[in-house]
């Protein structure tokens, strides 16, 4: 989510949130509201909803069997859609209850007004969990994701039941530079006017080393084909609300059981060194996946499921 002193962007750092995958590897998908949805498995107990806010309608999909268990809360990077957790949610709905949104102004969550911090977005996962009657959730964050469930634990430090941080990064302002917040202000005309098939390239190459991630991110990096404008505001703004909550110098402590986990080869700004320091503040506990990139859970799903279970088993 940031970039590394002194880098002059090159084509690698230009980013997205997901990954990709090879197209006969997964779900059938189904195209609406200028979108590839996923087609979730006959069966499956995962259901469309939405929540109304000022500054549009998030649509999410939940699997409830019974509120007062395990939730398992998962939000996608920038740019990401709930596609990011296909392999976790084909895993995991049978389990625990699931729940996975497209975040504001994402994918099916639009039209959305760019009027909205982090806060608000932590404010309205709040609402959303009320809405469905969850009280125990783990908020699992891939990279924006975990930012925002940081934000979360800060407003609600009594509700979350645990965190999972996947190829994210801390929150507070003391890990990241000055020439990193002034980078982070300023990234929107570069998503705006750099070549969109580079963009479509570099963005799904980049955050992935496996067919599946790279395919993935591709997939859900076509929602924007032909409105390069509207994904250029989107990682614009949520890279400013990023700065902006930095910027608050907020403790923003995680009071709850965590785990972090990290891509050997996550090549996303610099988070592999925002993980290091991270777990050697906090003493969180910190997991390499070896061989992933910034979308560690569609480079590795298994493992990153197994660690899931084994994390939300030691809460139980």
């Amino acid at each position: 989510m940031s970039i590394r002193d002194g880098d002059r962007l090159p084509r690698r750092r230009i980013l997205t949130g997901s990954d990709l995958m090879i197209v006969g590897d997964r779900m059938p998908g189904k195209r609406y509201n200028g979108f590839i949805k996923s087609k979730f498995v006959e069966g499956s107990p995962m259901k469309e909803k939405t929540y109304h806010t000022r500054c549009g309608t998030i649509h999410y999909w939940a699997s409830v069997s019974n509120p007062d268990t395990i939730t398992l809360v998962l939000l996608p990077g920038l740019t990401a859609d709930h596609r990011l957790f296909d392999k976790q949610i084909q895993y995991f709905e049978n389990r625990y209850n699931v729940i996975v949104w497209d975040a504001p102004a994402h994918a099916s969550s639009w039209p959305f007004r760019f009027d909205f911090d982090l806060f608000d977005k932590a404010k309205w996962l709040d609402d959303i969990l009320n809405q469905e009657g969850l009280t125990k959730p783990v908020i699992v964050g891939q990279s924006m994701g975990g930012y925002v469930g940081q934000a979360y634990a800060h407003l609600y430090p009594d509700k979350m039941t645990g965190f999972v941080s996947i190829d994210s990064a801390p929150l507070q302002r003391s890990y990241v530079t000055a020439v990193e917040i002034w980078l982070l202000k300023r990234m929107e005309p570069v998503y705006a006017h750099y070549p969109w098939k580079w963009l479509l390239k570099s963005g799904s190459e980049g955050v992935a080393t496996t067919d599946y991630g790279r395919s993935l991110m591709h997939e859900m990096m076509l929602t924007y084909d032909g409105n390069q404008k509207r994904y250029a505001q989107i990682a614009g703004h949520g890279y400013r609300i990023l700065v902006a909550a930095m910027e608050k110098n907020l403790p923003y402590e995680i009071k709850c059981p965590a785990l972090l986990m990290c891509g050997t080869q996550d090549h996303a700004g610099s988070c592999i060194r925002y993980n290091k320091a991270w777990h050697r503040n906090t003493k969180i506990p910190l997991t390499w996946i070896e061989g992933a990139g910034h979308n560690s859970n569609t480079d590795k799903p298994e493992q990153v499921n197994r660690l899931i279970e084994e994390f939300v088993a030691d809460i139980l």
